[in-house]
């Protein structure tokens, strides 16, 4: 058996489990449609339902469907406009093909025809804002409990959907190299972002994120996506988060660089390492939410080690000084979605975890499991906003802090898959490795 056949065979499965725990005999997963502007009439980039490319790597034919009845075949709804102002989707033969009953559609009317009573039955999952959809006689719009039981399980993935991250890293990793080089070589935000594209041969709209491409003191805005088109007079540090698709999986990367030897190279260094001992306690059973206070005891003792903070690892934490300059959170889970979905479930059932007022930005919860896959992302920044809070603090070496702060700040972020007894595979610096050899 094929590593996808084995795939839809889960993904068959665990909607049979999902739909028949939510009373449900069948379910319509519409693939979405652009949106357009207000009061406009151009679409914005059209992004696929993930629950649709779940069942299949088709991710560019709005207005496609799958119906899934349980026990059954699938039944995809492809849908292929009569549309001259467009160039037409076009599917190449592929393996998925023998596993869905493929009706090629031009008209949404020719699917309600076919489906005829069966629709009424049919849970929806999808965007329902346009018409003729929104005004489709379905049993229930996007149900909850039906989500939530998907969500839960799609959490641990199958091999197929290992294949696509390796190749999404390898992708990504590979751009980074590029965008890496240009800032070596002096060049502004924009260049770099174009030679991340150009590396891969990708549109912006094909990324999974805006990309944050930030030098000098831009790495320490969390989510930079400004993209200056002049180089500063001096590029002293680097900071991309950037990721690439395949499949529809998507990867997501952040490295951090300096420009010459010294404080802020040893800096750098020195949260790679601290991210790199943290990887060595990921295994099954362990709380995610413990594995973020382990990296946060780590990152205070950067804090201390360097002079920023006075104190133990401890009692930096405790403090609350090392979520100043490391707010969010250690990572989340990643695949069909960067933030992919369920972090928060306790269960299939929809119990949730309640989000942590210590770490509040925090996005996932669950205890760890093997065949989860997720990002491990510690950063340490100079963010003024939130020293603010601790401005009397006598702790704080603020003339120290003021020695980072034309640096921005570090973030380094790899996705792990877990394996069992701590058998993991690090899927971003394998990507690395694999190209540099």
């Amino acid at each position: 058996m094929s590593s996808y056949a084995a795939h839809i065979a889960t993904v068959q499965a665990r909607f049979d489990a999902a739909l028949a725990a939510t009373n449900f005999d069948s379910v319509l997963v519409y693939a979405g449609q652009p949106r357009v502007a207000f009061l406009d009439d151009n679409p914005a980039p059209f992004k696929v339902n993930p629950l649709f490319k779940y069942w299949l790597p088709v991710t560019a034919s709005p207005k496609s469907a799958i119906f899934y009845e349980r026990g059954q075949k699938p039944v995809l709804f492809l849908f292929q406009a009569r549309d001259f102002w467009h160039a037409p989707v076009t599917i190449e033969p592929a393996e998925w093909q023998e596993h869905v009953e493929l009706v090629v559609i031009d008209d949404l009317s020719k699917l309600t025809a076919q489906l005829g009573s069966k629709l009424q039955d049919a849970a929806f999952i999808g965007e329902d804002f346009a018409e003729p959809v929104a005004s489709w006689n379905v049993k229930a719009r996007n149900p909850q409990d039906l989500i939530d039981h998907l969500h839960f399980h799609r959490a641990l993935k199958t091999e197929w959907e290992l294949e696509n991250l390796r190749v999404a890293n390898e992708r990504a990793a590979y751009a980074h190299l590029a965008a890496r080089d240009a800032f070596l070589a002096g060049k502004s935000e924009l260049e770099i972002h174009h030679a991340y594209l150009a590396a891969i041969h990708f549109r912006e709209s094909e990324l999974p994120y805006n990309s944050i491409v930030g030098l000098n003191e831009h790495g320490a805005i969390l989510h930079y996506d400004v993209y200056e088109t002049q180089a500063p007079a001096e590029s002293r540090s680097f900071l991309i988060d950037a990721g690439a698709t395949y499949r529809g999986y998507c990867a997501d990367i952040t490295r951090t660089y300096a420009r010459n030897e010294g404080f802020f190279a040893d800096l750098v260094t020195a949260v790679d390492d601290a991210q790199q001992a943290l990887l060595k306690e990921i295994k099954p059973g362990v709380d995610y939410y413990q594995l973020h206070v382990s990296q946060h005891l780590k990152i205070a003792q950067i804090l201390s080690d360097f002079g920023f903070v006075e104190g133990s690892a401890e009692s930096i934490y405790e403090q609350g000084f090392s979520s100043a300059f490391f707010p969010h959170g250690l990572g989340h889970f990643i695949g069909l979605q960067v933030h992919d979905v369920g972090g928060f479930l306790r269960n299939d059932r929809g119990d949730t975890y309640d989000r942590d007022p210590r770490h509040p930005f925090l996005r996932l919860l669950r205890p760890v499991e093997e065949g989860q896959v997720f990002t491990i992302e510690p950063g340490l920044y100079v963010v003024d906003q939130l020293l603010e809070a601790h401005a009397d603090a006598k702790e704080m070496n603020w003339e120290r802090i003021a020695e980072l702060r034309p640096y921005g700040g570090v973030r380094i972020e790899d996705s792990i898959v877990v394996g069992a007894d701590g058998n993991n595979e690090n899927l971003t610096r394998d990507a690395f490795a694999k190209l540099q050899a």
